[in-house]
C-alpha cells in the first residue's frame, strides 16, 4: 500500500502520518515512512529521538552519493545515469524507530524550469524504487503539493490524503491538490478533517469539499501538542485522537481493498 499526504502547511498531515506508520508497524507490516516536506517535522511524529533525528541526512543533500551513481562528472551540462543503482539506498540509510523505516528526501530545487542534477534524479529514481518496486506500506509525508510524484510513479499511489482543517486557504489548498493529481493520473483522492472541534467544523468541510471522498477526522488535541513538547510520538500518549486514526487506517484499507 502507498499513501500520500498533504495539504496546507500547519493542519495536521505530519502527525496523521507518523501515526499511521506506527499503527501499520504495529499490525506487523514493514513500514517506510518518507519525509517529503521541506520543513521536516516526520521524525518526530513518528517518535524519533532528537539525537537520531540530526543524524538523518536527505537525500537531497547526498551530492557525493548522488554523484557516485549516477557516474556524474563535474561542470555545467555534464551527462550522467538516469536510472542509477538505488534498491539498496532505503535499507542502508534509514532511521528505523518502533518497526518504521525513516527516509528523509529533502527539497527538490526545480530551478525555475525545472533542474536536470545527479541529487534530482536520484530522488526521483529512489522514488520510483519506493512506490513501484517494493512491497513496504509506504507513507509519504508531503508538502503542500505534489512535487516529489511524476507521471511515471503517480500511478502507482493508492491514495493520495488530503488534510484539511476548517479554514478557506486550506479548502483552497485541496482544490489546487486535487487538481495536479488528476493531471498526473492519482486516481484515488480522500480528504482528513484534523483539528475538528465540533460538528461545525465538519459540516464546513464537507459542505466546501463536497467533490472529494470523505476518509475521517481528528479532533484538536492536547494530547498531539503534549507529546510535541515532549518530542514522543502521539501514539505514546495515547488520547482519543489514536482512536480516531485507527478508524481513518481502517476506512482507507476497506476503500483500497
Amino acid at each position: 500500500m502507498k499513501i500520500a499526504i498533504t495539504g496546507k502547511g500547519g493542519v495536521g498531515k505530519t502527525t496523521l502520518s507518523g501515526v499511521l506508520a506506527r499503527l501499520f508497524a504495529n499490525d506487523g507490516f514493514n513500514v517506510l515512512a518518507v519525509d517529503a516536506d521541506p520543513d521536516a517535522n516526520l521524525a518526530s511524529s513518528i517518535g524519533i529521538s532528537e539525537e537520531k533525528f540530526q543524524k538523518i541526512v536527505p537525500f537531497s543533500k547526498m551530492k557525493e552519493l548522488a554523484k557516485k551513481r549516477t557516474a556524474a562528472e563535474d561542470g555545467y551540462g555534464s551527462l550522467f545515469i538516469l536510472n542509477p543503482k538505488v534498491d539498496d539506498l532505503p535499507d542502508e540509510y534509514c532511521v528505523e524507530h518502533k518497526g518504521v523505516k525513516l527516509l528523509a528526501m529533502g527539497t527538490i530545487d526545480q530551478g525555475g524550469s525545472g533542474c536536470v542534477c545527479p541529487e534530482n534524479t536520484l530522488i526521483k529514481r529512489l522514488m520510483q524504487e519506493l512506490l513501484v518496486n517494493r512491497d513496504d506500506v509506504v507513507i509519504m509525508d508531503m508538502e503542500a503539493g505534489i512535487e516529489h510524484l511524476g507521471r511515471g510513479t503517480a500511478e502507482s499511489v493508492d491514495a493520495l490524503i488530503v488534510v484539511v482543517e476548517p479554514g478557506r486557504r486550506s479548502m483552497q489548498t485541496a482544490n489546487q491538490i486535487k487538481g495536479l493529481a488528476k493531471d498526473i493520473g492519482i486516481k484515488k483522492v480522500f480528504i482528513v478533517a484534523s483539528k475538528v472541534q465540533d460538528e461545525k467544523d465538519l459540516t464546513f468541510i464537507k459542505d466546501n469539499l463536497n467533490g472529494f471522498e470523505f476518509l475521517g477526522f481528528v479532533s484538536l488535541s492536547s494530547a498531539v501538542k503534549k507529546a510535541d513538547i515532549e518530542g514522543v510520538s502521539p501514539i505514546d500518549i495515547g488520547g482519543e485522537v489514536i482512536n480516531e486514526i485507527s478508524l481513518i487506517k481502517e476506512q482507507l484499507i476497506a476503500k483500497l481493498n
